[in-house]
């Protein structure tokens, strides 16, 4: 069996363990990266076809004549052709669920951060403020409780209900949006009103024609001055420019963003601007624990051991 993975170091960086998946296929080649100049080479023979975020193209899909699954080492599918693979039979699986906790950590470590000023207080600890001070202290940002606030949730899936797990412990109230498109259900609230009572508001929904550029400036216009807002879900969720316009104003408390419109943004973008303030800003690494990144390698293994059965786990095509 011919099997190969496209672009293998968006996954590793040398840490994990890749026995489970060569066991199954033992003529796994696994490639760093693949450009467009590689692809068709690569794709000629492979039975199976492993990989993150290398787009596969209805021409890819036409042209790979031995095609027979697609393991995505990512939730989302929007960079495979999903009705080309259907078209040609090819079946498509993702993971789910491999990177909840993960994702939890770094929420919620943006969250406390951006609430404790963690960064600012650390720079006046060491720039001098702290040896010039008056009193003991430093208390030139302010601090707050997050205890009977309220967490507003937008996504209510594996990654929502992860992200929300903590809320108790820090005794704030979760709150929960109704989809987008959907019709009302109960004990949701529609976004408008959950982004007027919410303290902090932290995305998880995929990117979809309903959900693209759902927080713009009227969105962000509904939200405290002092609410905090988290995205480690799709960059095109959030308007980013208005986003940038929101803190520079002081109109918003800050903001936690994991993710782009464009990765890498190589043609700039308004969230890059270092004089943003109470902005935290981290490379798409929500997901990255190196435990979250090697369940991912088991859960594509046993997908694919459960196709070599005639089974169809995690299918979505």
């Amino acid at each position: 069996m011919n099997a190969v993975f496209l672009d293998y170091d968006t996954v590793s960086i040398g840490d994990l363990d890749t026995a489970g998946l060569k066991q199954l296929m033992p003529g796994l080649e696994l490639h760093g990266s693949t450009d467009e100049s590689e692809i068709s080479a690569r794709l000629a023979d492979a039975e199976i076809v492993l990989l993150n975020k290398f787009r596969l193209t209805r021409e890819h899909l036409y042209g790979a004549r031995h095609l027979k699954l697609i393991a995505l080492a990512a939730t989302g599918t929007d960079n495979v052709d999903l009705v080309a693979a259907r078209e040609r039979g090819i079946g498509v699986c993702n993971v789910r669920g491999y990177c909840s906790q993960s994702v939890s950590q770094l929420v919620w470590s943006m969250i406390l951060s951006l609430t404790q000023h963690v960064h600012e207080y650390s720079g006046l600890a060491k720039d001098g403020s702290w040896v010039r001070s008056e009193t003991f202290t430093v208390l030139s940002l302010p601090i707050r409780e997050l205890s009977g606030r309220t967490l507003g949730i937008v996504g209510w899936g594996e990654l929502g209900r992860a992200a929300a797990r903590p809320a108790e412990a820090f005794g704030m109230r979760v709150v929960i949006a109704n989809r987008a498109g959907s019709p009302s259900e109960p004990n949701r609230l529609d976004l408008d009103q959950l982004l007027a009572e919410s303290d902090v508001v932290s995305l998880h929904c995929p990117l979809t024609p309903l959900t693209k550029l759902m927080i713009g400036a009227r969105e962000l216009s509904l939200m405290k001055p002092d609410a905090l807002l988290i995205n480690s879900a799709r960059g095109g969720l959030i308007d980013g420019q208005a986003l940038a316009d929101a803190l520079k104003a002081r109109r918003l408390g800050g903001a936690g963003i994991d993710v782009l419109p464009q990765e890498p943004p190589v043609d700039g973008d308004p969230l890059l601007d270092p004089a943003i303030p109470n902005l935290l800003l981290t490379p798409h690494v929500a997901w990255a624990a190196r435990e979250a990144r090697q369940r991912c390698l088991d859960d594509i293994a046993a997908s694919v051991q459960d196709y070599l059965k005639g089974g169809r786990r995690s299918r979505v095509v």
